[in-house]
């Protein structure tokens, strides 16, 4: 009978990661007697940890044990505990050139489309954005009706007319960074290199005023962008018949973008992770790091984000900032959310979902450094707020919310014209006008979901290398950015995940 399987990240380590379920009274091959049934992607301590002493996975803390814990045992929630304790952040101490080829690299390309700011779209979708909730259902309406009329099968290259509604434009400040979010948002989408051309409709009396956006950020109407209020119509029926018609003078120009050839240092890659599990850390993020590493020595840029969950791997960030200066922005960010949670009645620690826990994590500790390591190796060359244009080139930071609909929206808000999402428990997710690639942690996640996965990286764990990996990944997001349809496209998913992070009161 096969032994099952266990995996030790570092030699620092004292516990492994069970691979495979591990039954009471197995005795390991490295010479373990294992006293508790240990479920799969789980942890198992291979020495005695006394009471408040450091757990340690991937070599760093991921906890401090809240009781013994006798050589053999399962590791989890009962038995592990979070304190505080020092971090070295070592800031830009790891810093390194890798924005280049190496020898033998040959440059890396897709079709894309050209837009007139010199960036390039994996996608040529026509939007509607509404400005408050109030217009959501009249750009819903717009929509349905586009689609129902068949016109687009004569516009073969439009990818669609998509609707994107949000909860939020009114009832808030009309100042500060509440505003300041919800506009930076907004015109990132509306500038999106994945958007053809964009209409947005408002109610007309709402805080969030379509004139103050164009004021803003000097936008002109024109082929390629359009606005109209519900109230200035005469009513939700004339608005609905204006907003087709606009959108009707839009094909034809949409319809004149066409593929041609780019480099990849187009590409922004955003990367995140969902219903993640023991194996995320082991398999998918590190290969998805791996693939983010190859984009930036391409000159490509990738997009790390979910603040909460780099809480207790900051530390890793740091040491790879390209400066002190960018280095303490990741710390002060960790600081602020720390009060924010507080504020809120909330911590970080409780960051962890029950289905998370189910997968094997622990602590947010844990977590976090699995997430961390879908950032790869680069050089961290810049920190950003929420839906702030991505200005560089390479791996770069934004500070948003752990909640996936509301992270990847502030990425794709910043310029992400492609996104890579991990999932070891089965994310259902999807991202328009960005093409969403889903990466399983696990082989059985994969058979499981096939309509919703497009990448098995369980194999790693048979021996597939995290490089060969990385490439299989880069090369699957080189196809899909030229056209290839990622699962979550198939299925229709990303009219619904257009999520602007709501901070502050709703008055």
């Amino acid at each position: 009978m096969t032994a099952p399987r266990t995996l030790r990240l570092h030699d620092a380590d004292n516990v492994v990661v069970a691979i495979d379920a591990i039954p009471a009274g197995t005795m390991l091959p490295f010479g373990l007697l294992v006293t508790e049934r240990v479920p799969k992607g789980h942890k198992l301590s291979t020495a005695g940890i006394g009471q408040g002493q450091p757990v340690r996975k991937f070599g760093q803390i991921i906890g401090f044990a809240g009781r013994d814990i006798l050589p053999g045992s399962w590791v989890h929630e009962h038995n592990v505990a979070i304190q505080d304790f020092e971090r070295d952040y070592a800031f830009a101490q790891e810093v390194r050139d890798d924005q280049h080829l190496r020898d033998g690299e040959l440059p890396a390309h897709f079709q894309g489309f050209h837009r007139a700011d010199g960036r390039v779209g994996t996608r040529n979708y026509i939007g509607i954005l509404s400005s408050v909730n109030c217009s959501a259902t009249v750009i819903d309406f717009i929509a349905d009706e586009i689609a129902r009329s068949g016109i687009l099968a004569e516009y073969p290259n439009i990818d669609g007319v998509v609707p994107f509604t949000h909860g939020t434009g009114c009832g808030m400040g009309s100042k500060g960074e509440e505003f300041d979010l919800l506009a930076r948002t907004q015109w990132g989408y509306a500038s999106h290199p994945n958007f053809a051309a964009v209409l947005v409709v408002g109610l007309g009396c709402e805080v969030f005023q379509i004139p103050r956006l164009k004021d803003a950020y000097g936008i002109v109407e024109g082929e390629h962008f359009q606005s109209l209020t519900i109230q200035e119509s005469g009513g939700t029926r004339r608005a609905i018949d204006i907003g087709v018609g606009k959108i009707r003078e839009m094909l034809p120009f949409a319809n004149r973008s066409v593929r041609s050839t780019a480099p990849a240092s187009a590409l922004t890659l955003a990367l995140q992770c969902g219903g993640s599990d023991g194996y995320s850390g082991l398999t998918a993020n590190p290969a998805l790091g791996a693939a983010a590493d190859l984009l930036v020595r391409q000159s490509g840029t990738a997009i790390l984000s979910e603040t909460p969950e780099i809480f207790g791997a900051e530390h890793l960030l740091t040491r790879r900032a390209e400066s002190v200066e960018v280095g303490r922005k990741i710390v002060d960010l960790i600081a602020w959310w720390k009060d924010y949670a507080a504020r809120a009645g909330g911590e970080l620690n409780n960051n962890p979902s029950p289905g998370n826990k189910a997968g094997g994590l622990t602590t947010i500790l844990e977590k976090s450094l699995g997430a961390a390591a879908k950032g790869g190796t680069a050089t961290l060359r810049g920190v950003y707020r929420y839906a702030e244009r991505i200005d560089r080139t390479g791996f770069v930071f934004m500070d948003t919310p752990g909640y996936d609909p509301v992270a990847a929206t502030g990425q794709v808000a910043g310029g992400a014209n492609l996104l890579c999402f991990t999932t070891g428990r089965g994310s259902a997710y999807g991202c328009k006008p960005t093409p969403s690639v889903k990466l399983a942690t696990n082989s059985d996640l994969y058979r499981r979901m096939q309509d919703d996965m497009d990448i098995d990286c369980g194999d790693i764990l048979d021996g597939v290398s995290v490089a060969q990996k990385g490439e299989e990944i880069f090369g699957r997001l080189l196809s899909i950015a030229s056209g290839e349809r990622s699962k979550s496209e198939l299925l229709g998913y990303g009219r619904n995940e257009f999520v602007p992070w709501q901070l502050g009161a709703t008055m």
